[in-house]
């Protein structure tokens, strides 16, 4: 790209691309740095820089949309399929310059996955095909940054719709390369390490098992993946999708189980879309394992997507309020069996 960022293209089929950045950029810097919070035992990113960054312009000017010769946007391309670029306000970079102490240097990477060219489209419209390369670009994605000398877990995810927060209303989704193992997966591979010292079996393993023989929970299922709302589920509207074959991460995954996620989740999206009278704004959150755990804690892993919702009725969302925000202890407004029931119901 003009100012030195990496950008990729990924096609169905083999495709020249030969446009070049003509714009007129400055190089990326960033004075990103990450601070340690010794109570909570977690990392604290600082990227004030990012409060200059592009929000919800008009349709007409959003940059994620091909490039036009009256336009020039971050693709060059007049016509793409999916893309994968560096974020060019990103909170962690390769190039992080160093802050003084306390602080480290904001290192990692971010990255924004463009599914589609189509501005008014949504991941929830495209074809099982298309679906299927974006599986293939996180896979990708995944596989080159958990290979990055000091990354130490990586994140794929989409924020979907104005209220949970997007900048852009273009279909995308973004990855976040951290230097650091977040406390949410520590926890979680702290827990499954009791549970195998204590049973001797997969936590993970036993939920899913739960799940599906209670079945009231779930939402969908294929012969490679089961959709369910969790016992346990914090938000309104929340689905974990698991594989039934255990994996310790994306590009894990073989063909027919890449081929199922995509049929299947695009089910789940479309119930998501469809449940209230305009579509669900959500989050949907890949949890995988970090790239340096040791072989045990990969062995135990279960690669899992968590997609879930704010909105707990039409019209209204959920604030993390007092208990949420001040104590971390969820309120659910709904019950799991009830949404479970109501999004199975969904046509």
């Amino acid at each position: 790209m003009a100012d030195g960022r990496e950008i990729l293209y990924f096609d169905s089929s083999p495709t020249e691309r030969v446009a070049v950045d003509q714009r007129d950029l400055p190089p990326v810097s960033t004075q990103s740095q990450i601070r340690f919070d010794p109570l909570l035992g977690d990392w604290v990113t600082l990227a004030s820089h990012r409060q200059t960054r592009t929000f919800l312009p008009p349709t007409d000017l959003c940059p994620l949309c091909p490039s036009t010769p009256e336009r020039p946007t971050e693709i060059p391309e007049p016509a793409y399929e999916v893309v994968a670029f560096e974020n060019r306000f990103p909170s962690l970079s390769l190039h992080a310059q160093a802050p003084t102490a306390p602080a480290r240097p904001g290192f990692g990477r971010c990255e924004v996955v463009c599914f589609t060219s189509d501005h008014d489209s949504s991941f929830a419209q495209l074809t099982p095909d298309r679906a299927r390369l974006v599986v293939d670009v996180w896979a990708q994605r995944a596989t080159e940054l958990s290979g990055t000398a000091g990354i130490q877990q990586v994140y794929c995810f989409e924020n979907h719709g104005e209220e949970i927060g997007v900048t852009l209303a273009h279909p995308h989704g973004q990855i976040y390369a951290y230097p650091f193992i977040t406390a949410k997966t520590a926890r979680i591979l702290s827990n499954v390490e009791t549970h195998r010292k204590q049973h001797g079996t997969n936590l993970f393993g036993e939920i899913l098992a739960a799940e599906q023989a209670e079945g009231t929970r779930v939402v969908a299922a294929n012969d490679e993946w089961t959709a369910f709302v969790p016992s346990f589920a914090r938000w309104p509207y929340e689905v974990s999708l698991y594989p039934h074959r255990r994996v310790a991460d994306i590009p894990d995954l073989d063909d027919a189980a890449r081929t199922a996620f995509a049929e299947l989740y695009l089910n789940v999206l479309r119930r998501f879309a469809r449940r209230f009278d305009t579509p669900m704004p959500y989050i949907a959150a890949w949890n995988q394992a970090p790239t340096v755990t040791s072989s045990a804690n990969r062995d135990d892993w279960w690669l899992h997507l968590e997609l879930f919702s704010f909105r707990r009725a039409p019209g209204k969302l959920k604030y993390l309020a007092g208990s949420e925000s001040g104590m971390g202890a969820f309120i659910s407004d709904t019950t799991p069996e009830q949404v479970a029931a109501e999004l199975r119901n969904v046509t």
